[in-house]
């Protein structure tokens, strides 16, 4: 993602913005992508590292936090509106199976991310964005 790229060296040192499921938003692609050129060419990376089928819309594609859709891949957004708790870590029954399921699930898309990629850098902040679930939401 060349917009993404180009971008990598401010978003080096952004405060984070963790989800439900501990992902960085502030260094999301979904969540920075702006014009319709950046969501594309996000649509068309999520499509090539295997975490879409094909490549969807700018619409489904564009997101702009936890709560623009009703429920998330991970299915943890509808558990934590269920449980009435913003985060997975502030849920008494933290770490269930769900939140070990998104772990596992998530190791397993960081290889598929990495091949994806179009520079060390790249994967390094995608990894930041998207592949330490477990201390974001440990704390």
């Amino acid at each position: 993602m060349k917009w993404y790229i180009d971008r990598l060296p401010e978003l080096e040192h952004v405060t984070p913005i963790y989800s439900v499921c501990g992902d960085d938003c502030a260094v999301c692609p979904r969540f920075l992508a702006k014009t319709e050129e950046e969501l594309h060419e996000t649509a068309v990376f999520w499509y090539q590292a295997g975490w879409r089928d094909h490549v969807v819309s700018n619409d489904e594609i564009r997101c702009t936090g936890c709560g623009c859709r009703p429920t998330c891949s991970f299915m943890l957004l509808p558990c934590t509106r269920e449980h009435e708790v913003s985060a997975c870590r502030d849920c008494p029954e933290f770490e269930c199976a769900k939140v070990k399921d998104a772990f596992i699930r998530s190791e397993e898309k960081k290889r598929q991310c990495e091949r994806a990629c179009g520079s060390p850098e790249e994967f390094r902040m995608l990894c930041r964005a998207f592949y330490e679930k477990e201390k974001n939401m440990r704390g």
